[in-house]
């Protein structure tokens, strides 16, 4: 009986194994609506993911399309999705579109939509109905619940054996839109009431709502309700199929007032009630698209919440925080938004309108894709082939990881046993990946280098009266973990140790006199 995917730790740290193996999910996600036809997938989605390194497709699952009508479920689209993932070597993540995508009830079948007494809606302060329902209505979150353990149970009949489904998102990008909380009746009754004692345990408050949590007291309630929500789905689910599952945020950013962003989501604020009140999830993910996107990426990725990027922006710089999630976070997974579109022309990208993307605050220059695919390619090559050495060395002193912050983050000073490095980072600039890498060091003095856009200068410790020069430089590739050298670099080529715009691999063998 082969072992379905599941999160175990190693060495203190959470990693996600695959058929009894450890696994780094390097992978994409599809535009919404792309799942929808296995004739669009095969002429428009599968031939673009070919010779990319990927192994992973992030993609939806629309409930209106498994339930048409009410307690009946048809899955022939998901399952001819499995069969094609095989076909192809890919693994699947599945993105439960449910009761909520994008802090609405897009995604619900046509007769809960036009049901909207038994399904109601959560509400504004002013008795506006939303387009998304209520997470109070236990009636609606019931049939999620049942639908989500359908899919899993029949997931788990036709692949628990293959393991091509390796992870499940409950929901996405939750939340309430355009108001600070719902305001239904139930809404109103609940937030007049004492909070749950769960949260008075784990919080280290009691009261009301608003005396628990004071201004917060909104957004806590709507967390609090979207989470419990969330846990009747997910735990129903798992029951029938076991695999690991987790939510996605839409990230709490400028201009940051109540219902500007999706109150009540996973964000990094509201983890605390996520986790106590949802732990059928092994982790709360964000969807980035930023500029700051390192900043994202240590924000969530901390111990008790392994950090995966189900959602990122898909421009040159995605292959530079690949890298350093991986490395410097020590991520389950990485997978840029729209893969499919890596294989085009830059030229027929389909960008959001730009009114919308400034109402979204996001960065226009996440949806140039410039260079991307290749330097993408590269990234997830050496992820996939340094993972022996990853998973040995992380979480130890021996490895670290940078990638460039901000334009004026010229460089880091990484400090090791015997010998320590200066990093100097390139300016940035449009269609290149930013300065990122990974350095490990392999003996007192044999180091790795793997990344981007860095000039590397090695000295002796501070207080030691001696100079570090190098023994050789060889430029070349990792397989399986093990070194092969490409060409050794002297004279000229050794007057500085740089890695140049394409991700690549230097390894240094260092002296003193």
């Amino acid at each position: 009986m082969k072992e379905i995917p599941q999160i175990r730790e190693v060495n203190g740290i959470q990693t996600l194994f695959v058929n009894g193996e450890p696994f780094f999910i390097l992978g994409g996600e599809l535009h919404n609506s792309a799942a929808a036809s296995l004739e669009y997938m095969d002429r428009n989605v599968w031939p673009n993911l070919q010779e990319m390194n990927m192994n992973t497709v992030v993609l939806p699952l629309y409930w209106e399309q498994i339930e048409h009508e009410e307690g009946k479920y048809s899955f022939d689209l998901m399952d001819g999705l499995i069969y094609k993932a095989r076909e192809n070597g890919m693994h699947l993540v599945f993105l439960w579109f449910g009761l909520w995508k994008n802090a609405e009830s897009m995604y619900i079948p046509a007769w809960m939509k036009k049901d909207t007494a038994t399904y109601f809606r959560a509400e504004k302060q002013n008795g506006e109905k939303t387009n998304t329902v209520s997470p109070l209505c236990k009636a609606a979150v019931e049939k999620d619940a049942a639908a989500f353990s359908a899919v899993m149970k029949h997931i788990r009949e036709v692949d628990e054996q293959e393991s091509t489904v390796i992870m499940m998102q409950v929901e996405n990008e939750i939340g309430l839109m355009g108001t600070d909380r719902d305001h239904c009746a139930a809404a109103e009754q609940a937030f007049a009431g004492e909070i749950p004692e769960e949260l008075e345990d784990c919080c280290q408050k009691s009261g009301t709502w608003a005396e628990a949590f004071g201004e917060d007291a909104a957004e806590a309630f709507m967390a609090y309700q979207f989470a419990s929500a969330v846990e009747r789905i997910a735990s129903a689910g798992r029951k029938e199929y076991a695999l690991p599952c987790y939510a996605n945020a839409w990230l709490k950013q400028y201009p940051w007032y109540p219902g500007s962003y999706p109150m009540g989501g996973p964000v990094k604020e509201m983890h605390g009630i996520w986790k106590k009140t949802a732990p059928s999830l092994f982790t709360l993910s964000p969807d980035i698209y930023v500029p700051y996107v390192a900043d994202i990426l240590d924000q969530y990725g901390y111990d008790g919440n392994p950090l995966f990027v189900p959602e990122v922006r898909k421009d040159a710089v995605t292959s530079s925080y690949c890298l350093y999630a991986f490395a410097g976070r020590n991520a389950v997974g990485y997978s840029p938004f729209g893969i499919e579109e890596l294989a085009l022309p830059p030229e027929a990208v389909d960008k959001p309108p730009m009114e919308v993307m400034i109402a979204l605050n996001i960065d226009p220059s996440a949806f140039d894709i410039t260079g991307s695919r290749d330097y993408l390619k590269a990234a997830y090559g050496i992820i996939n082939e340094m993972k022996p050495l990853l998973l040995k060395y992380r979480g130890t002193e021996h490895m670290k990881s940078y990638v460039k912050k901000s334009a004026t983050d010229f460089g880091t000073y990484l400090q090791f046993s015997d010998f320590d490095i200066l990093a100097a980072y390139s300016p940035q600039q449009n269609a290149k990946p930013l300065s990122a890498g990974i350095v490990l060091e392999l003996s007192n003095n044999r180091f790795l280098l793997a990344g981007m856009r860095t000039e590397f200068t090695f000295m002796a410790k501070p207080g030691e009266n001696v100079k570090a020069d190098y023994l050789k430089i060889e430029e070349g590739i990792l397989q399986n973990g093990e070194w092969k050298t490409a060409r050794v670099l002297n004279g000229d080529e050794k007057m500085a140790v740089r890695l140049g715009d394409m991700p690549g691999c230097l390894l240094v063998e260092l002296y003193k006199f």
